[in-house]
């Protein structure tokens, strides 16, 4: 296995170490054959090149779950697997078919529950993670496909948890043929419960050589619920070897099983080494009850012999008087009669004080006797307790028959051949005893005859090799040397079939077979076991003669050693290692013969129980002297289990115990390998590198070396043509291509490995050479810079003293200027100065003098302006005056003309009327805007009222006034016609036109006073209004607080009313239905579902009615009968009618009756005629039992989802009317306080007073008689049938909704196991290319394709329930189930396989999921609900795996900010199964990763579940209640009647009718 020629300075390696097997490091030299390595651990170790392994550093952190994937398939690359998977709570991985167990010494429940058993359930093997329950589904499913018998041995040294493993297989065996209990228990249940009392009587403790176990108490804590299993937690090693043959009949259910024991460890009765126990039944007898004790004369264990050689009493954690108990219960169960126990429990007495009888020399020679009383009181007690004779008892045990030809001779035993014939004794009674158990549990159980399938599970001892080996250790090795034999028979099957499978050439490939071990031992005539038997037949052989019989036969056989040091040892080089056996003990233990003394006392006990242990023996074998042993025995047994298990398909479990100190989380690396090497697990290594050992598909292959062979990657060759141009191009021999794989010779692997360091090595030095060119160059051109900068400063230096010079000469030019300016200006100053005062005196004297000439000008202009204003002003006075007066003139011919108008217009009568009659109309729209205004004021207060009726007086009074004011005009213009006729024209004019002015002038002015204090009236009724307003305001809030207050109190009240009203029903309902059906033969109108379903309900306790008000409508027929009829006494029975009206009825909505709007014409039409046939109120009546018969026989097609939906919504609108309509009736059945009214009660007339106006569907078009409304309304007080027909309605809501949810699941299904995982792309459709750009486009495409397909799935879904109407909220109910059922299905096949937690993979579900959110946001909230927020556990799951620099989140961020939903368990699953294929990240660091393994172990204590896996919820979402309270009133008033019943007569009541 070594390959020295591909190790080179610098490869990583693995170098032997003493302390723990192997270590890694890296080669720095290499002298020869001898290689020098710097170790991880610090140390220099100088190793020879052929002992050194190279080392996979490309492998995963967290190890792969099949060891066939390793690059490197050698010893230390197995060991550092397991270990980084057990530091992972990995503790389970395959090798092939082979699963390697490691005991985790912790509880792991979550992997063991229902959930992860419902997972491997069908899945392919190798599918998901490694698993024991996946190796017992495979040879379930091979089972039943092949029909042919299936095995599964399970392996392991004590401690390894080959028995609780066994238990696993039994449980998902039990899980997937399990079938329900019919009459007691199922098989099943028995063979489980037969393990508690087995391991009673054959369990013990075992330190030898620290080789103790600590079963797995996760395992036996997940099992069963029942009482007994308690003991199964008990720290119990079996001391026996167990196949259990678990029958199956045809249709894969288990129907018998039975239960095999191997090679009880009978010598542990009498000898015990210390720290161990003995069989644990002692222990539990000694702590039974006080009663028990004192009747068997128990004590402490101390006291007795057989137990106080060991100073171990007591378990840690255990007690013994609580396993008592549960192990009388656990004899209950599997039919052990009470007498019997008593039986039982009375030998193991015996067996403890048998052992307590002590031997002294009698007075004869050679003879023995019961040492003291002691000895004699337990001789007694012995005697007692196995129901015979004491003295009888003694000459058993001390006394041996000689029979000769011519005499009887009675023969005395010394004191040690005493004793050894106690044991004796004691040794064959527990034998026996075992086996009858043995045989007790197997009648119980009972077996198939006809079964011709079954699965074997063996429970088998390890290979042991301990300080001092005896017969029991030879007997174990002898079986582990058959089972390696049939072991590495099978690996090098399962090879051959690989290279079938594959296609590939193949040569026979030999391996290291152990038959010459096994003929060293079992061979005929001259085998160990031969000699043995041998050896026993002769009295006077010896174990020194044995061993010199073995010295001399096998002396030069290559398997059998000669120590040195010792006369009666020998060794044996087995498969595992070299065993020391001593051979001391081996003649007695071999020899399997009771004592003839010994048959003849038990045989005739007066106990029927001991006697049945000791039948008489048959005539022929008493007088035969053919000798038995306890090799040939076992050796027989070894052969019909190995005949059994060639018959069977072979699957193997090896258990391995991680650590001496049975505690959790310590991997021995050294302790491990050596059961690695005694499980065959190395062995099967070797068969695997005999042949191609690294096996690696084209995939990954061409992503590892592709490098070594570009040319090959560029071209358009497929992954298989690839890889075989990349291994001939770098010259490989002896490899093989095969359909899927590259398969290489051992060696070959690493040498691959070489050539890629050569050219990464290569690659890594041009990629240095570039940069450090490249850092030369920049550090060059830095300095380049830098000089530039250095000049460029000197530069500027000079450059400013150049400037300095010139400045000081610009500055003294400039300086000489500004000297000569002054002079210069200080000159033209003074001359300045002097002009400026001879201008300044010429100035002032022209200025002077037309100062003088202007005051002249300005006085002359004064004088002329008041001159000239006084003219104007005489002028303007004159002008006028001349106008006042002409203006007057004009006016007075003006007023002379109005005056002979208004004389004329008074001759006229009637000018003062029509002034009159506008007075009058006046004064009415004033009184009319009086009275508006008085009504307004009638609603103010007290004071506003006073006002308003002081108002209302001086507006009568001020009416009397215009009344009498009319009346005096009347009689004025009666005296002016007189006053006309009688007196000259002109002077009565005069007198009428002035009296009438007048009063019209004063009616005026009242007017206009009328208005005045209307006015005023009108101000103060604003002031008040403004104050009323204000008040009004403030009551206006006050009184919706108060109104707030009185709906709350409303709702409440109604509710609590509602609750009452639905009390007193649901009691007067179950009143009814309880006495009807016990009065009321169930066969004369209830179909077989009907009285099912009522069966149910009963049992419930209540009918789930949910009683509303509704409207009682009648048709006109009805409403013609006198009420009495109608109401008091409802129809019995129908006639020959309504019998055809049902019939046609039935026909009708047997067809697909389509939809009116939004609702189901089926539903209404039958809503209509029951409520019209008055069928609610009848007691017996056929019509519902058809329509359920009529809606079953339509929905027997579950596949067709239109059919489905379109019932669904019309069982749900039918089931709204029923909820709202029927009430149940209180009268029938029940008692007089039954009856009473709930108002009769003091809660009633409390909560009578807040019921409403009963809300009822509104039926007003119904009958022709109803003006738009309805008459009455009332509830139908409903029968036992309409009752029934309800409950059979609301199953066939659940149903079809199911039905329909179930289909959706089974279509998508498919479809989410290839959404879980993205397809991989091949590293050469990587390369760069037109040809390879276009194919990803595609491959892109395909992958989303799955995707679209459960979109489109969902969408043709949503627009099926769409197009039938369903409820809408039926409708989010079955898209929430069904994305929960999605997130369940990704997110356990997330957790379960590793493939599928890695980067690029997250990328693709994202991406898919954001298709399905796309989805969910275009079917709308009415529809979708909160579908979404179900995937949450695979949204944050699939967050987690695409987020960057995961080393550097902490824990609290990545469970309360990333993954708040996500559980402990869950995050460390996922974290530690995780790995970037893209990038080549980490993930979440160590730290955190420890963090969450002591949270888990915390947790691990908790009663709560542990299962990192999610359940997926089938259970009915909604009661009867939701539906009602989500779905809207529904008016069917309109509904047109099928054109089947349109013209009937008798359905008239359909028709819709206009007002």
């Amino acid at each position: 296995m070594g390959t020295p020629v591909n190790i080179i300075v610098g490869s990583h390696v693995w170098v032997e170490d003493p302390e723990i097997a192997w270590i890694d490091g890296q080669v720095s030299k290499i002298n020869g054959k001898d290689v020098e390595i710097q170790a991880s651990n610090g140390k220099k170790i100088v190793a020879n090149l052929s002992r050194i392994y190279p080392k996979d550093m490309e492998a995963p952190a967290g190890g792969v779950d099949d060891m066939t994937k390793l690059s490197y398939l050698h010893e230390p690359g197995v060991l550092q697997n397991l270990k980084a998977r057990y530091e992972l709570n990995e503790i389970y991985t395959y090798t092939g078919n082979i699963l390697i167990a490691i005991n985790p010494f912790q509880r792991l429940p979550h992997i063991y529950d229902a959930h992860m058993m419902q997972q491997y359930k069908g899945a392919p093997f190798g599918e998901l993670s490694p698993h024991v329950f996946a190796v017992a589904d495979v040879a379930y499913r091979a089972m039943i496909n092949e029909g042919k018998s299936n095995s599964i041995l399970v392996s392991g040294e004590s401690g390894a948890g080959k028995t609780e493993t066994t238990k696993m297989l039994m449980r998902y065996l039990a899980f997937l043929g399990g079938r329900a209990a019919t009459e007691g228990r199922t098989v099943e249940q028995q063979v489980l419960e037969s393990n508690p009392v087995l391991e009673a009587f054959g369990n013990a403790k075992t330190v030898r050589n620290n080789n103790s176990r600590l079963n797995v108490t996760d395992h036996c804590l997940m099992q069963l619920d029942n009482l007994y299993l308690n003991i199964l937690c008990m720290i119990w090693y079996s001391r026996f070897g167990k196949f259990v043959e678990i029958q199956f009949d045809k249709q894969g259910r288990i129907s018998g099983a039975a239960i095999r024991t191997y090679l009880l460890e009978r010598s542990r009765v009498c000898q015990i080494s210390d720290p161990e126990r003995n069989y644990h039944c002692f222990y539990l007898l000694c702590a039974a009850p006080q009663e028990e004790i004192e009747k068997y004369k128990l004590g402490n264990p101390k006291s007795f012999h057989y137990l106080n050689q060991s100073n171990c009493y007591e378990l840690v954690g255990v007690s013994d008087a609580h396993d008592y108990l549960a192990t009388r219960r656990a004899m209950d169960i599997v039919g052990v009669s009470a007498k019997e126990q008593e039986a039982i429990f009375r030998v193991i007495a015996a067996i403890l004080h048998l052992g307590n009888i002590e031997f002294t020399k009698g007075k004869e020679i050679d003879s023995s006797v019961p040492k003291d009383d002691k000895a004699k009181f337990h001789l007694k007690m012995t005697a007692e307790l196995l129901m015979c004779d004491a003295d009888a008892l003694e000459d058993a045990l001390c006394k041996r028959v000689m029979i000769t030809p011519e005499e009887v001779i009675k023969r005395s035993l010394d004191p040690q051949s005493a004793a050894v014939s106690r044991d004796g004794l004691a040794k064959t009674i527990y034998s026996r005893l075992f086996d009858w158990l043995v045989d007790k549990i197997n009648n119980s159980i009972g077996q198939d005859p006809n079964s011709k399938s079954l699965i074997g599970v063996l429970d088998i001892y390890g290979f042991e090799s301990f300080k001092t080996n005896s017969f029991e250790q030879f007997c174990i090795n002898f079986t582990n040397e058959k089972l390696q034999q049939h072991f590495n028979q099978h690996v090098f099957k399962m090879e051959q079939e690989e290279y079938t499978k594959e296609e590939i050439d193949w040569s026979y490939i030999e391996f290291v077979d152990n038959q010459d071990v096994l003929d060293l031992i079992e061979k005929k005539p001259g085998g160990i076991v031969a000699l043995l038997d041998e050896a026993c037949m002769f009295p006077k052989s010896t174990h020194e003669t044995f061993a010199n019989k073995l010295y001399q036969t096998f002396k030069n056989h290559k398997r059998f050693i000669k120590p040195k040091l010792s006369r009666t040892d020998f060794t044996i080089a087995h498969y595992a290692g070299e065993v020391l056996y001593q051979s001391d003990q081996f003649l007695d233990k071999n020899k399997d013969y009771v004592v003839p003394e010994h048959q003849d006392l038990l045989s005739v006990s007066n106990c029927s129980f001991v006697a049945g242990l000791f039948p008489p023996l048959k005539e022929e074998t008493t007088k035969s002297s053919k000798f038995s042993s306890i090799g040939s025995r076992f050796k027989l047994q070894l052969q019909q289990l190995m005949e059994t298990l060639n018959s069977t398909e072979p699957h193997y479990i090896r258990c391995v115990k991680p650590n001496n100190l049975l505690k959790p989380a310590i991997f021995e690396n050294v302790n491990i390998m050596q059961q690695l090497r005694c499980g065959g697990v190395l062995e099967a290594i070797r068969i695997s590198c005999a042949g191609y050992p690294t096996r690696k598909p084209f995939f990954e292959f061409i992503n590892r070396f592709g490098l070594l062979a570009p040319d090959a990657l560029e071209g358009n060759y497929d992954e298989k043509v690839a890889s075989e141009k990349i291994l001939e191009k770098k010259g490989l021999k002896g490899f093989q291509i095969g359909k899927t794989k590259v398969f290489l010779r051992a060696g070959q692997m690493a040498e691959l490995d070489a050539r890629r360091a050569e050219v990464l090595s290569n690659a890594a030095k041009a990629i240095q050479r570039r940069i450090r060119t490249h850092q030369a160059r920049k550090q060059f051109i830095a300095l380049r810079k830098a000089t530039i900068v250095v000049q460029s400063i000197w530069r500027g230096r000079l450059a400013c003293k150049v400037f300095e010079n010139m400045k000081r000469e610009a500055a003294a030019v400039k300086i000489q200027k500004h000297t000569r300016r002054y002079c210069a200006r200080k000159a033209y100053k003074n001359l300045h100065v002097s002009v400026r005062v001879l201008q300044t005196g010429l100035r002032a004297m022209a200025a002077r003098k037309q100062f003088r000439f202007r005051k002249q000008t300005k006085a002359a202009i004064k004088i002329q302006a008041r001159w000239r204003c006084h003219k104007a002003a005489a002028y303007y006075k004159k002008l006028k005056k001349g106008s006042i007066l002409a203006q007057c003139r004009w006016r007075g011919r003006i007023a002379k003309r109005e005056l002979r108008k208004l004389k004329m217009a008074a001759r006229e009568t009637g000018a003062l009327k029509e002034a009159k009659d506008k007075l009058e109309k006046h004064v009415e729209e004033l009184t009319w805007r009086l009275q508006l205004e008085k009504r307004l004021r009638t609603d103010l207060e007290e004071a506003k009222a006073q006002e308003v009726t002081k108002l209302q007086n001086s507006l009568q009074e001020m009416q009397n006034k215009v009344d009498e004011t009319n009346a005096s005009l009347v009689k004025e213009r009666e005296a002016a016609k007189k006053a006309i006729e009688d007196a000259p024209p002109v002077i009565k004019e005069t007198q009428v036109l002035v009296e009438d002015t007048k009063k019209i002038d004063s009616l005026k002015s009242e007017v206009e006073d009328l208005k005045d204090s209307l006015k005023s009236e009108k101000d103060r009724a604003d002031d008040y209004e403004k104050k009323y307003n204000e008040s009004q305001e403030s009551n206006e809030q006050g009184r919706k607080k108060l109104e707030e207050t009185e709906k709350k109190a409303q709702q409440l009240q109604e509710s609590l009313t509602r609750l009452e009203e639905k009390l007193t029903n649901l009691e007067s309902e179950n009143q009814v239905l309880r006495q009807q059906a016990v009065s009321m033969a169930p066969n004369k109108f209830l179909s077989g579902r009907s009285r099912s379903i009522l069966q149910r309900g009963s049992d419930s306790g209540h009918f789930g009615v949910d009683v509303k008000p509704t409207v009682d409508l009648h048709s006109p027929s009805l409403n013609q009968r006198e009420s009495s009829d109608v109401e008091d006494k409802p129809q019995k029975s129908l006639n020959e009618k309504q019998q055809e009206n049902q019939e046609l009825l039935i026909r009708c909505i047997a067809q697909h009756l389509g939809f009116s709007g939004n609702r189901p014409i089926a539903a209404c039409i039958i809503y209509k005629c029951l409520l019209q046939w008055r069928s609610f109120e009848v007691e017996r009546t056929s019509v519902f039992d058809r329509i359920i018969q009529t809606i079953g026989h339509a929905i027997e097609t579950q596949d067709n989802n239109d059919v489905l939906a379109y019932w669904l919504s019309n069982a749900s609108t039918l089931l709204l009317l029923l909820q709202q309509t029927l009430k149940a009736s209180g009268a029938a059945g029940m008692t007089p306080q039954r009856r009473r009214s709930s108002s009769a009660t003091l809660f009633g007339r409390m909560t009578q007073s807040f019921r409403g106006t009963p809300q009822g569907v509104n039926l007003s078009m119904i009958n022709g008689g109803m003006n738009g409304g309805v008459d009455t309304l009332r509830q139908v007080e409903a029968k036992y049938p309409a009752l029934l027909f309800k409950q059979q309605l609301t199953a066939y809501v659940e149903k079809i909704y199911g039905m329909i949810r179930d289909n959706l699941k089974k279509e998508i299904s498919p479809l989410l196991g290839l959404c879980i995982q993205a397809p991989r792309t091949s590293r050469a459709s990587l390369v760069k290319g037109s040809s390879r750009s276009v194919a990803n486009t595609e491959a892109q495409r395909a992958l989303i394709a799955h995707w679209q397909g459960i979109v489109n799935s969902l969408g043709n879904f949503l627009n099926n329930l769409k197009a039938n109407h369903v409820p809408p909220f039926l409708v989010r109910k079955v898209f929430t189930q069904i994305f929960s059922f999605i997130n369940v299905q990704l997110f356990n096949s997330l957790l379960l396989r590793r493939e599928c937690c890695s980067f690029s993979n997250g990328e693709y579900v994202k991406a898919g999921l954001a298709e399905l959110e796309h989805w969910c946001y275009k079917a709308t909230d009415e529809y979708a609900g909160s579908a979404w927020d179900e995937l949450k556990h695979i949204r944050q799951a699939i967050g987690f795996l695409v987020i960057h620099q995961k080393p550097k989140k902490t824990l609290d961020e990545i469970s309360h900010d990333l993954c708040p939903v996500l559980s402990i368990q869950q995050l460390y699953r996922i974290s530690t199964m995780y790995w970037d294929d893209k990038y080549g990240t980490h993930s979440v660091s160590t730290d955190v990763i420890s963090n969450m393994r002591v949270l888990m172990t915390e947790d691990s204590n908790n009663a709560v579940s542990n299962s990192f896996l999610l359940d997926d919820d089938s259970s009915i979402p909604f009661s009867v209640d939701d539906i009602s309270k989500s779905m809207e009133q529904i008016d069917i008033a309109d509904i047109e009647p099928p054109p089947l019943i349109r013209e009937n007569s008798g359905f008239s009541f359909l028709l819709p009718r206009s007002d």
